[in-house]
């Protein structure tokens, strides 16, 4: 099914209000996880809601929270996030980072015990649209879900890294992606009745390759949100050794050095940890330099002559800026269990099926 942005942020913060979070929280938690679904990013988009209302129910988030400045200099922060939802405690990591930087040139910034965060290029962008270069390195603290290369049990999560780079046209340069091979969400969304996702991109407790959604979260069906820690098995990370390492460098940027702690094998409330890397590039010889050189640079990436004809060749960013402009004009496409869970969450939180319809612009 396809259903427009508004009423789908109008419902969603609803359903958030209603399960304790000030009005505020509740509007930017609609606004980044539609944002996700709109950009494509449908795995860290509305599909989290159920989620997300389970985690304020057991204590895992809590609403209403904000940074705390544990240490803080002319170039380097460091935040707890007390965790607060990452929809909130991110934008206020980012805002410190960005504006240090622009003061100074340069700005690290170290959250530590945040919920999850969503989508990390929007940290990226946010960077970008204030003529900031920056590099995001994520853990996620008691989710093990990754095997490393080589191995065939859990021992890290998806560890996610995003840069953000601007250009002259207004279509900046923004990589994010997890180490895993596919975030958690994209085996979510396949369990959910969506796209598949890789053959290889999880692995069963004997080693054997597959994208059998079951390995990660158990036998279904699922009642509500499915819980990826109780399969047997494990996801994979995308690029072999390549893509472990990077996993393994996020737990220990974001996790040892940001002080959310990297996964040893001990288990307790989750978070995400982020380390934030800003740089000002009026210092590195100009902003419009560099604008200038990575328009360059992107087009000649552009217009590589496809593989496939009918596929033009894009660069980090391209794909979702696409997105989003046809789903800002049909809808975002949502499968029919993804949406009835978001019922099932707005009704555990409180919403009459009358309050929803009238939400959704269904009332008489």
């Amino acid at each position: 099914m396809l259903v427009q942005v508004a009423p789908l942020r109008t419902l969603i913060t609803a359903i958030f209000v209603e399960a304790g979070c000030p009005d505020d929280e509740a509007e930017r938690i609609a606004y980044f996880l539609s944002k996700a679904n709109l950009t494509g990013h449908d795995s860290h988009g509305v599909i989290r809601v159920p989620r997300y209302v389970e985690w304020l129910g057991t204590g895992r988030v809590r609403a209403g929270q904000h940074v705390e400045t544990l240490v803080d200099t002319p170039a380097i922060t460091l935040l707890d996030g007390k965790h607060g939802f990452g929809q909130t405690v991110g934008p206020e990591a980012c805002r410190i980072g960005i504006d240090k930087a622009l003061a100074n040139g340069v700005a690290v910034v170290a959250l530590r015990n945040a919920g999850h965060l969503g989508r990390i290029g929007d940290f990226a962008e946010s960077a970008v649209e204030a003529g900031l270069v920056s590099i995001h390195f994520v853990n996620v603290h008691s989710s093990l879900l990754v095997a490393p290369f080589g191995g065939a049990d859990r021992r890290t999560s998806t560890n996610p890294i995003a840069i953000g780079v601007p250009t002259s046209d207004g279509k900046p340069f923004i990589l994010d992606f997890a180490t895993s091979m596919v975030a958690e969400g994209k085996v979510l969304v396949a369990r959910q009745g969506g796209k598949p996702v890789p053959g290889d991109a999880l692995i069963s407790p004997e080693g054997r390759m597959t994208n059998d959604p079951d390995v990660l979260y158990g036998p279904g069906p699922d009642p509500g949100s499915p819980d990826p820690t109780k399969g047997p098995g494990a996801m994979r990370t995308f690029g072999e050794h390549k893509g472990s390492g990077l996993s393994l460098a996020c737990d220990l940027l974001a996790g040892a050095l940001g002080g959310s702690g990297a996964n040893c094998g001990e288990v307790g409330l989750f978070h995400n940890g982020m380390l934030s890397i800003y740089l000002d590039p009026k210092m590195f010889g100009g902003e419009q330099q560099l604008r200038d050189e990575a328009q360059r640079y992107v087009d000649y990436m552009r217009s590589s002559r496809p593989a496939d004809p009918a596929a033009p060749v894009m660069v980090p960013g391209d794909k979702e800026r696409k997105l989003e402009a046809e789903r800002t004009r049909d809808g975002i496409p949502l499968p029919d269990h993804t949406w009835n869970a978001i019922l099932g969450a707005a009704r555990s939180a409180g919403l009459s099926d009358t309050r929803i319809d009238e939400l959704l612009g269904k009332a008489a």
